[in-house]
């Protein structure tokens, strides 16, 4: 029998013991090393030549998971990088599978689901549960939506509202009257669904207008 040769990349030593634990007791996975952030797994996978797959952290010192992804995508195409995180939001999501994870998982997900994944992804497919896909969607669909509607000129106004400009030093940056920047801002607002500056923010930061 051909081996699922696993890496598991995590910060949290408790977490990282516990899984290996779970993973060794089927008898088609092999766990070739543990480690604690995205350096020691580069290191490890110069020693492991033969891995499979590697079930990622996202927020890791020195080097995170979505550095390692990057890396990955560029130099060893051919590791599977599941992620197993705590951030269960679509942004997170997104941003991961474009990068190239083959998986998303949360760290609260059961023993079978995760030993599911990881035979899929053995097989070189991609899967992400219907709750995962649906908070991926819903957030791309969101962002699509916003980006399209805010123009480029009230894109510009919301970049200089979150760098904390008042609306007088906005209009004498743009070269127009205070009347405009209020208009693009009370604009902005009805197109994002919210109510004042903070929500505002957040609201653009979350789909990454800025």
């Amino acid at each position: 029998m051909n081996k699922i040769k696993i890496i598991i990349a995590d910060d949290h030593e408790l977490f990282r013991n516990g899984l290996k634990e779970l993973l060794i007791k089927h008898n088609d996975i092999d766990v070739l090393a543990s480690v604690g952030d995205g350096i020691l797994f580069m290191d490890a996978i110069e020693t492991f030549k033969d891995v499979s797959i590697v079930l990622l952290d996202l927020t890791m010192p020195n080097m995170d998971g979505f550095e390692v992804l990057k890396a990955l995508k560029n130099e060893n195409p051919t590791i599977k990088p599941i992620i197993i995180s705590m951030h269960n939001d679509g942004n997170y999501i997104a941003k991961s599978a474009k990068a190239g994870a083959y998986g998303y998982l949360l760290k609260n997900t059961d023993e079978e689901e995760l030993i599911k994944v990881i035979r899929i992804v053995n097989q070189g497919k991609k899967y992400f549960s219907p709750t995962i896909s649906e908070k991926m969607i819903n957030f791309m669909s969101e962002q699509k939506v916003s980006e399209n509607i805010i123009s480029n000129k009230e894109k510009e106004v919301l970049g200089l509202i979150s760098k904390g400009l008042t609306t007088k030093e906005i209009a004498s940056k743009l070269f127009v009257s205070t009347r405009t920047i209020e208009t693009h801002r009370a604009n902005i607002l009805k197109k994002l669904d919210v109510k004042n500056t903070a929500e505002l923010i957040k609201k653009a930061t979350e789909i990454n207008l800025i």
